[in-house]
């Protein structure tokens, strides 16, 4: 009972898997609506080349893409080794501002897609400056002086903590 049961609910769980990626698919090819491009990666920074994919172009098809809106202009779209999928890739500005930005695509088969760029900060690169310590490296001179430092103090309060107990116990 327990295995028929387990059986049926997989097998329910599957379906309707299935069923929720076959359905937007299906709504997208009979709305007339634009289709979907995939932009990767997203959120990206200043200075990153950015990959667009879709299926709207169609089995060997070609496209142009628009990426006017980020100030990165047109680029092209060509077949990819997948089945179907054209590709495309542009950089996004060093000047463009953090925000959403519209990316589309028309394909030579007249279908249009669109996506969504999501454009973050420029994340700082190389060594952080506080002026306090590094992250370059160790300085092994400086290593040696704060363990130099560290064994003076340690030798010199055991003394005084011996010096003191030895003390007290005399009076």
């Amino acid at each position: 009972m327990r295995t028929t049961a387990r059986l049926l609910t997989g097998t329910a769980l599957a379906v309707a898997a299935i069923g929720a990626f076959a359905a937007p698919a299906a709504y997208a090819e009979n709305s007339g609506h634009h289709e979907t491009l995939e932009v990767f990666p997203s959120p990206a920074s200043p200075g990153t080349t950015v990959t667009v994919n879709t299926l709207a172009c169609g089995k060997h098809g070609h496209g142009v893409g628009d990426a006017q809106s980020l100030g990165a202009g047109d680029f092209q779209l060509k077949p990819s080794t997948h089945k179907e999928v054209v590709v495309g890739q542009f950089t996004v500005p060093e000047h463009a501002k953090p925000g959403s930005y519209g990316i589309s695509v028309a394909c030579d088969n007249g279908k249009t897609a669109r996506g969504e760029l999501v454009v973050k900060h420029k994340s700082p690169s190389g060594h952080v400056q506080t002026g306090v310590g590094g992250s370059v490296g160790p300085d092994t001179a400086q290593i040696t002086a704060g363990v130099a430092v560290l064994a003076a103090a340690a030798v010199g309060g055991t003394w005084l903590l011996r010096r003191r107990a030895s003390g007290a116990q005399g009076r």
